[in-house]
C-alpha cells in the first residue's frame, strides 16, 4: 500500500487530494486498486499515514496494529482512535447521485423551494410539502414514472435520501398523490414565479411569444373528467380520450405559461383565452404573436389587431392558389442556403404583409410524397377497374364507397383527378384522367409556404427568421412527451391531471434552465447530454470492518472524471465528498448507515 497524489487546479487554486492505494497483479499487469480517498493531508496527517502504511507493510513492529496511533503527538485531544482491518475495507450501496444532485441545483436555483414553502404552508405535516414536490419534478425530469414507480423504484435506487433528506419508506404513492393535490391550487403562482426568475437569470426579453398547441391522450376512459373527450389527435390516437395543451414559450424557448383546454377544443378558439393569460402575466404591453396556420382563423387575427398586438402566422394552403403567379415567377430572395422569399401583394385585399417562402429540402420530401399518392391512386383505381371487368364488382354504390376510401387515403393528390362511373350491374364501368392544370399547380406549390403579419418595417428575411422560432415551441412539445413522457395519461380525476401536467411543466422549465445554462457557460451539449453525463457519478458507503468486529461506515461521493469536472465546474456546481452521517455499527447493522457509535 501506500499513498497516491491527485493534483487539482480549482478556482484558481492548486489542490492536492490523496488516495491510499494499492499495487495489485491482474491478466492486464500491474494495476493500482483504489481502497479509500483521503482528501486534502496536512504534514502531520500525511505523516501518520505514512507510518501507519509502512507498519501494514512489514516495514516495522508487527504488535503495532492502530492505523492511527493512540501515543501520536498530531492528533488533536478528544479524538477516537480506532483500529481497521484493510483486508475487509469495501464499497457498498452505489447509488445515483450526480444527476440527481444537479437537478436539486437547478430547483434551488429557480427559487422554487422557497416559493412552494410559502405557498404550501401546512402545519404538522411528516415531510414538508415542497420537499415531496422537488422529489416528483426530479422523478419527471430523469426517470419519468408512475408514482407507483416512483415510490417503488426510482427513489430506492437514488440518493435523494440524503439529497432531499427523506428516508426511503417515506416516499410512496399515496403521499405522492396527496403531493399532486397540494401543488394543483400554486400552478398561477409558479407560473408568475418562474416568468420573474427566468427574466431575472437570462434576461430573457418577453416581446415574441411563440404559441402551440398538442394533445395527450388517457389510457381507459376516465369518465370523471370532463376534460377528457375524443378530438384531433397529434398522438395518432383517435381512439382514446383526450386534453389539449396550449403552451406558450419564448423566442429562445424558455416557458412562459400554458392551459389545459377539453380534448375536442379546436385550435382557433384558445388564442383568446392564451392572450388574457399573457395579459394577466405579463401586463397589456404590444408582443408579437407567432403561431400556426391552425390558429390563425380570420376573427384570431382581428381581436390581436384590436389588443393593439401584433401577429407573424402561417396561412392555409388555399391561400397559396390566390398567389400561383408568384410561384411563378423569379425574383426570390436567399436567406438561407436552400430558403428563398419574396413579397407578394396581399391576396385578400388587407393591409398585411404577405411573405411567400419556398424550402428546397421541404420541397424534396413533399415531392416524394406526390409521387409515393399519385401511384397509390392510379394502381388502386387500376385495381378497381380490373374488378369490373372481371366481373367481382358490379354495384355502382360499392364502387363509390371504395372510390371515396381510396381518395381520403390519397387525399394530398385526389383533386388532381376527375373519376367518371357509368352504369350499374353489368353495363358498369370505370374511366379517370388527370387534370393537368390541377396537377401542375399541386407541382408548383411543393415545398412552398405563405406568412402574413401585420408588422411594418421588417425585411423579409427578418421575417422568416422569427417565424421559424415556432420550432421552439414544436421542440418543447417533443421534449414533454419523449423525454419527460406527458402521454399518456394515467390519472382520472380532473384537478391530478392539471397537477400531473404541472408537473411536467415545471420538470421541462428545470429542462430548459440547464439547456440555457450549459448554452450560456460554452458548453456545446443540450440538456439531457449534460445529465447523461453526470448520472455515472454515484454516492456510495465505504465500508471499514474494524478489529473489534464492527464496522466504520464512511459516505461518499465518487470522483468525477476530466469531462464530469469540466461540465460541473462550468455550470457552477461543487459536489460534495461526503453525505449523510458517518457512524460506527455492527456488522448485522451495516446498512444502518447513519447510526452512531454502539
Amino acid at each position: 500500500m501506500f499513498l497516491k497524489a491527485h493534483a487539482r487546479r480549482k478556482d484558481g487554486k492548486f489542490h492536492r487530494y490523496y488516495s491510499l492505494t494499492e499495487s495489485v497483479r491482474t491478466s492486464r499487469g500491474p494495476q493500482h486498486r483504489v481502497l479509500a480517498y483521503l482528501g486534502e493531508l496536512n504534514a502531520s496527517t500525511g505523516k501518520t499515514w505514512r507510518k501507519a502504511i509502512s507498519l501494514f507493510n512489514g516495514d516495522g513492529q508487527e504488535e503495532q496494529l492502530e492505523l492511527f496511533p493512540s501515543d501520536a503527538p498530531e492528533l488533536p485531544s478528544g479524538e477516537r482512535v480506532v483500529q481497521v482491518r484493510l483486508d475487509g475495507v469495501r464499497w457498498e450501496r452505489p447509488r445515483d447521485f450526480g444527476d440527481l444532485f444537479l437537478a436539486h441545483h437547478v430547483w434551488q436555483l429557480l427559487g422554487l423551494d422557497k416559493l412552494l414553502a410559502a405557498e404550501i404552508a401546512e402545519s404538522g405535516a411528516d415531510v414538508p410539502w415542497q420537499v415531496m414536490a422537488f422529489i416528483l419534478c426530479a422523478a419527471r425530469l430523469l426517470a419519468p414514472s408512475s408514482e407507483l414507480a416512483t415510490g417503488e423504484e426510482f427513489y430506492p435506487r437514488t440518493a435523494l435520501d440524503d439529497i432531499a433528506g427523506v428516508p426511503v419508506e417515506k416516499v410512496n404513492k399515496d403521499r405522492l398523490y396527496r403531493t399532486l393535490d397540494r401543488l394543483h391550487p400554486c400552478k398561477g403562482a409558479i407560473e408568475t414565479h418562474l416568468k420573474n426568475r427566468l427574466g431575472t437569470l437570462f434576461a430573457e426579453p418577453f416581446d415574441i411569444l411563440l404559441y402551440d398547441l398538442t394533445s395527450t391522450y388517457f389510457e381507459g376512459l376516465a369518465e370523471a373528467n370532463p376534460a377528457a373527450k375524443r378530438g384531433y389527435s397529434r398522438d395518432h390516437r383517435p381512439d382514446c380520450a383526450q386534453i389539449v395543451i396550449g403552451l406558450v414559450v419564448t423566442k429562445s424557448g424558455l416557458p412562459l405559461g400554458y392551459e389545459v383546454f377539453d380534448g375536442n377544443r379546436s385550435d382557433a378558439t384558445t388564442l383568446e383565452e392564451m392572450m388574457a393569460k399573457m395579459e394577466a402575466l405579463h401586463g397589456k404591453a404590444s408582443r408579437i404573436w407567432v403561431f400556426d396556420r391552425g390558429v390563425a382563423s380570420e376573427k384570431n387575427l382581428e381581436a390581436l389587431r384590436a389588443h393593439g398586438g401584433a401577429y407573424l402566422v402561417g396561412t392555409p394552403r388555399i391561400m397559396l392558389r390566390k398567389v400561383e403567379s408568384a410561384l411563378l415567377n423569379g425574383n426570390w430572395q436567399t436567406v438561407r442556403e436552400g430558403i428563398e422569399v419574396k413579397l407578394v401583394a396581399a391576396p385578400d385585399g388587407t393591409n398585411d404583409t404577405f411573405i411567400l417562402c419556398r424550402s428546397a429540402d421541404r420541397r424534396e420530401k413533399e415531392s416524394a410524397m406526390h409521387d409515393r399518392f399519385e401511384r397509390k391512386m392510379e394502381d388502386g383505381l387500376t385495381r378497381l377497374a380490373a374488378a369490373i371487368e372481371a366481373g367481382r364488382l358490379r354495384s355502382r354504390d360499392t364502387l363509390w364507397q371504395r372510390i371515396g376510401r381510396l381518395k381520403a387515403e390519397c387525399s394530398r393528390v385526389a383533386r388532381a383527378y376527375e373519376i367518371i362511373v357509368e352504369g350499374d350491374g353489368v353495363t358498369l364501368s370505370l374511366g379517370w384522367r388527370k387534370d393537368a392544370a390541377k396537377a401542375a399547380y399541386m407541382r408548383h406549390s411543393e415545398g412552398a409556404y405563405l406568412l402574413r403579419t401585420n408588422l411594418t418595417g421588417e425585411s423579409e428575411q427578418e421575417l422568416w427568421h422569427m417565424y421559424t422560432q415556432l420550432n421552439d415551441a414544436e421542440a418543447a412539445f417533443r421534449t414533454l412527451k419523449q423525454d419527460l413522457s406527458i402521454r399518456p395519461v394515467f390519472h382520472h380525476i380532473q384537478r391530478r391531471v392539471e397537477a400531473h401536467v404541472l408537473v411536467c411543466f415545471v420538470a421541462y422549465t428545470m429542462y430548459r434552465t440547464l439547456d440555457r445554462l450549459a448554452r450560456d457557460n460554452g458548453l456545446d451539449t443540450s440538456a439531457r447530454k449534460v445529465l447523461s453525463a453526470v448520472s455515472t457519478i454515484k454516492s456510495g458507503d465505504v465500508i471499514l470492518p474494524l478489529v473489534d468486529g464492527r464496522e466504520l461506515c464512511l459516505r461518499r461521493v465518487s470522483r468525477p472524471d476530466s469531462r464530469q469536472a469540466e461540465l460541473l465546474a462550468r455550470l457552477g456546481v461543487q459536489l460534495p465528498e461526503r453525505v449523510g452521517t458517518d457512524g460506527v455499527t455492527n456488522p448485522i447493522c451495516s446498512t444502518d448507515l447513519r447510526g452512531q457509535l454502539v
